[in-house]
């Protein structure tokens, strides 16, 4: 030490700090070590089990209502953003077109069971009928038998001169006579039963007639019925497209129900993230919507296939170039109910979602 420097105070007083300052930075570097030993501990044991991934999104399976048959519009009976439950009327349609139908078809029924007693009544006549002529036949056949006989008998008789040949014409025009009135019962009893086989098919016609005419009312009754489309989910109305007044075709979208209280998460995770992960690990799941607060989930299940896989237009790598990409896997977790009740999950919020793949805390729902 100079001269100087013995005499100046401060580098005395500067002098003896070093001992204490030196302690401090010991201790700082100690507290440094012993730091970075918990978080490699805290490592080792947790934190290299856990696979992170901030493209997670809360999703429902949201229930698109539409018109199942053509019509007005006359009532909208929820608004957008109404909750509803299910068998909850939504929409009503003009009924009067559908009464009508119905109403037409049922006449037709009316007429067609007429028309079946009708062609029955005429059916019996017609087999009565044929009866009779039955029995007009068989006489006729008699008779032409029996004159043939006659003409059979006295034809020896007339050829030896011992009968008149007045009387053998009298015999052959009577034969031919009975044979032509046995011709026409045989024709009759053909028309009868022609007329017959008519009339059983007119009353298989209006049976078929009846039978389509049923079916049309059953159908008008359907109809009728949905004329109100009522809700087969219960959730929150969203989307809702239809207005009073409106002419909806079959098929038109009406709006969207949403089931908030069966929310679930889809988190994609990157292909090199899922070598330790299965259904049933527990997930630490953070929503953009509320940071402070922590959800916890289950893992549920993993895709069957990468997200490119279920695209609109899947990729192709067997042509041109090819510049490899890290696919992502879908995965399904499971959310327990939120610590707050007044917290309302909303399908497309964004989450950070932590797995850890060293944890089982439940079997998958099945």
């Amino acid at each position: 030490m100079t001269a100087h420097q013995a005499l100046d105070p401060s580098i005395k007083a500067r002098t003896k700090r070093k001992p204490g300052k030196t302690l401090a930075l010991g201790v700082l570097g100690l507290g440094a070590l012993m730091g970075a030993a918990v978080w490699a501990g805290q490592w080792w044991s947790v934190g290299r089990f856990i696979e992170s991934t901030n493209d997670a999104y809360l999703q429902a399976d949201s229930l698109s209502v539409a018109a199942k048959i053509s019509g007005t519009v006359s009532e909208v009976y929820v608004s957008d953003n109404q909750t509803v439950s299910v068998g909850q009327p939504l929409v009503r349609l003009d009924v009067r077109p559908y009464q009508a139908a119905r109403e037409k078809s049922e006449a037709a029924i009316r007429a067609a069971e007429a028309d079946i007693a009708r062609g029955e009544a005429e059916l019996a006549q017609h087999s009565a009928s044929i009866a009779q002529v039955q029995a007009q036949l068989e006489g006729e056949s008699a008779n032409e038998q029996y004159a043939a006989a006659q003409v059979k008998r006295y034809a020896p008789l007339a050829q030896s001169g011992a009968e008149t040949q007045e009387r053998m014409a009298e015999l052959r025009n009577a034969l031919r006579q009975a044979s032509a009135q046995r011709a026409a019962q045989a024709a009759a009893l053909n028309v009868a039963q022609r007329q017959l086989h008519t009339q059983r098919a007119a009353i298989e016609q209006a049976r078929a007639q009846l039978a389509s005419a049923q079916a049309s009312t059953r159908q008008s009754r359907l109809d009728e019925q949905d004329t109100v489309v009522y809700s087969t989910l219960a959730g929150r109305v969203g989307s809702r497209s239809v207005r009073v007044g409106q002419y909806l075709q079959p098929g038109t979208r009406l709006l969207t129900i949403v089931p908030l209280s069966e929310l679930y998460l889809t988190a994609n995770f990157k292909e090199t993230q899922i070598e330790r992960m299965h259904p049933g690990q527990a997930v630490a799941v953070h929503i953009d919507a509320w940071p402070g607060v922590k959800f916890e989930g289950v893992v549920e299940s993993l895709s069957p296939g990468t997200g490119s896989q279920f695209a609109l237009l899947p990729s192709n790598n067997a042509t041109g170039n090819f510049t490899k990409i890290v696919q992502r896997v879908p995965v399904r977790i499971f959310l327990q109910a939120p610590p707050d009740a007044s917290i309302e999950w909303l399908p497309g919020l964004s989450a950070t979602v932590d797995v850890d793949t060293n944890s089982i805390v439940a079997q998958p729902r099945g």
